[in-house]
């Protein structure tokens, strides 16, 4: 099976992975994502990442800001805000500047906070 890599340079551009959708790969932008499909590998994004009810990441994830509903497998390397919804579901190692965790969410890892010197992106 061949691996899928996405690359996508338009900052400006907002990008949707629709329920029902799976992609097996990784995927690399500038801008904003969101996912409420599948997504079977790491995305990286200098932009913010949500992660919607119906979503399902299993792969690592590395961003600015990281908005959290659905369910995460992997490590999450957020450069500034972390938010994990009520719904969120995580199981891996977190590292950001700043979290917020509602009631509710289920996080089963390691977490470890620094100052937002990280650039998303340069993993």
């Amino acid at each position: 099976m061949r691996k899928l890599t996405s690359v996508v340079h338009d900052s400006a551009v907002r990008n949707i992975l629709g329920q029902g959708t799976v992609i097996k790969g990784d995927i690399e932008l500038q801008g904003d994502f969101r996912i409420d499909g599948n997504l079977f590998g790491n995305i990286s994004s200098q932009g913010r990442i949500v992660i919607g009810n119906t979503g399902v990441v299993e792969g690592n994830i590395h961003c600015a800001n990281a908005d959290i509903s659905g369910k995460v497998t992997g490590n999450i390397l957020t450069a500034d805000l972390t938010t994990l919804k009520a719904s969120a579901m995580v199981t891996g190692e977190l590292t950001t500047s700043r979290l917020a965790i509602e009631v509710g969410a289920v996080f089963n890892g390691k977490c470890t906070m620094q100052q937002a010197n990280l650039k998303p992106g340069n993993a």
